[in-house]
């Protein structure tokens, strides 16, 4: 029968039927009121060039020369090699062992860890951490250049390493190969992983009141005039190529009180211990690295307001609760769960014993066990956010990207599978490059960010197919098209970073819908 006969019918009837499943059960009249599920995975701290440089038709390696590669000492002048990964390149505790005296002398170029023209350590093999903090990232992006990465790591060399990967290395190569890979989405905020889960849910910066006259007070960043640079210390190695920068101080706070490295949540589970003698559910706060809770407005505020459903699921999050041992754990210490992972635990509205934390922060499961029931049972909500547990986040220096590309990959699998899926947005991304290069600088905006370029795959039967959108997104871009979609208010970061991109002479931040196409 023709649909569009259906849909013509009387009005009594049309309503009884529901014009709502007319327009929805017939891809030619999908529009974005079709999409009912948005998925929101997120892994850590990749660059795009680091796993996606090969990837065809899009801005990658073939587009890297010795010109926009090379990197700059601290003085300005051009380093004759790479430093010397400081440490090794794998982790510690890894066999075969990548050492320190093995690395001496790379060429100022990206080099290839994973085959034989580099040092053919596989995906699966944990290397080790490198920076990846506020002030630091800044340094290393040099006004757009990326030509100071080696010069403001801890890891020497080991911010140019990249791996070959392609569809057989990798599932989600293979996985965006099939749907579309934006490769133009940056970071939504220097820096590291505290920071970038705060921008991925409120798009703001989290504020301590008064540090200055708070057990914080020792955390306040000591920066130079030009407010992206940090204050070197008098025994600061002049040359990359002879040891790690040192810094006056390095901290958690602006000089004005903002959170821009990792601070502990003030509710448990948090990586401060409760106050002696204080609530068992909350951290101490006379630690300096607790921050007060947060009041600021987030996307839960706005999805709750429009009574759209909406949850976070935290891998190993019940596990983090009955065991404070699982919390910050290393590879060693499985499962685990980083604390710093979970944003909404930083606010109020949030805090132990509201319905809204019950109704909201849930269990994901020791390897996303029960993220994956709800997914199999079409159970989630109409908004759903997912991190995986520790081991299977990508992270370097405590677990391989191989665990979690596997788990990502498996993840799709289940939601392709699942009773939602035929109205479902799935968008795979990193909250930061990791201290990972990129040949891409990223656009001016405000204080805050965006950040280096990082990989993002938009996956959905409204997907465009074997697409790579080359329009320009970052973190903040999946608030926006959550905020698109569901008729939601502007939050003000938002509003504040595409008036800064525009005053700076770019564009304001997409919002991932030309990543699909509702006519398929």
């Amino acid at each position: 029968m023709n649909k569009k006969l259906v849909c013509a019918v009387p009005l009594a009837a049309l309503l009884a039927a529901s014009l709502y499943a007319c327009g929805s059960s017939d891809n030619n009249h999908a529009d974005l009121s079709s999409v009912k599920n948005v998925v929101v995975i997120y892994a850590e701290n990749r660059s795009f060039d680091n796993l996606y440089g090969n990837f065809p038709g899009a801005n990658g390696m073939q587009n890297v020369n010795a010109g926009n590669a090379r990197q700059l000492d601290r003085d300005g002048s051009v380093l004759a090699t790479l430093p010397a990964i400081w440490g090794g390149l794998t982790a510690k505790g890894v066999t075969p062992a990548v050492t320190e005296a093995m690395t001496v002398n790379l060429p100022n170029s990206p080099f290839v860890i994973d085959d034989a023209a580099g040092f053919d350590t596989p995906l699966s093999t944990t290397t080790r951490d490198l920076y990846h903090r506020f002030y630091e990232n800044q340094m290393q992006i040099d006004g757009g250049k990326n030509d100071k990465f080696a010069a403001w790591a801890d890891s020497g060399g080991l911010v140019m390493g990249r791996y070959n990967t392609n569809a057989d290395k990798l599932p989600l190569y293979k996985i965006a190969q099939q749907y579309a890979l934006a490769d133009n989405f940056f970071m939504g905020a220097f820096g590291g992983s505290f920071l970038n889960h705060q921008w991925l849910i409120c798009a703001c910066t989290p504020v301590y009141p008064n540090a200055d006259k708070s057990p914080a007070a020792s955390s306040i960043s000591a920066v130079d005039a030009d407010g992206v640079s940090l204050k070197l210390a008098s025994n600061s190695p002049a040359s990359a190529l002879t040891g790690i920068p040192k810094f006056a101080n390095s901290g958690n706070l602006t000089p004005d009180f903002f959170a821009i490295n990792t601070m502990q949540p003030p509710y448990q589970p948090s990586g401060n211990k409760p106050a002696t003698g204080g609530d068992a559910a909350y951290a101490d706060p006379s630690v300096a690295t607790t921050l007060p809770p947060q009041t600021q407005q987030h996307i839960g505020d706005l999805l709750n307001n429009a009574g759209i459903s909406w949850a976070w699921y935290g891998g190993s999050w019940g596990a983090a609760l009955a065991d404070p041992t699982v919390i910050n754990g290393s590879t060693n210490s499985v499962p685990n769960f980083q604390t710093h992972h979970q944003p909404f635990n930083y606010f109020a509205d949030l805090a132990p014993g509201t319905a809204s934390r019950a109704q909201h922060l849930l269990d994901g499961g020791t390897n996303g066990t029960a993220f994956i029931k709800a997914i199999d049972d079409g159970a989630l909500p109409q908004v759903a956010f997912y991190k995986p547990q520790g081991n299977l986040n990508e992270h370097a220096g405590y677990t391989d990207v191989a665990s979690g590309d596997a788990h990502i990959a498996d993840l799709i699998a289940h939601l392709q599978k699942s009773p939602q899926w035929k109205n479902m947005v799935v968008i795979v991304t990193y909250d930061e490059n990791g201290g990972f290069w990129d040949h891409v600088g990223p656009p001016k905006g405000d204080r805050w960010g965006p950040g280096t370029r990082i990989p993002a795959l938009v996956i959905s039967p409204y997907a465009k197919k074997g697409f790579v959108d080359h329009t320009q997104y970052d973190t903040t871009s999946i608030l926006r098209f959550i905020t698109h979609r569901f008729s939601l208010p502007t939050l003000p970061g938002l509003a504040s970073r595409d008036a800064a991109l525009v005053a700076n002479g770019g564009k304001a931040m997409g919002d991932l819908t030309n990543a699909l196409d509702f006519s398929q």
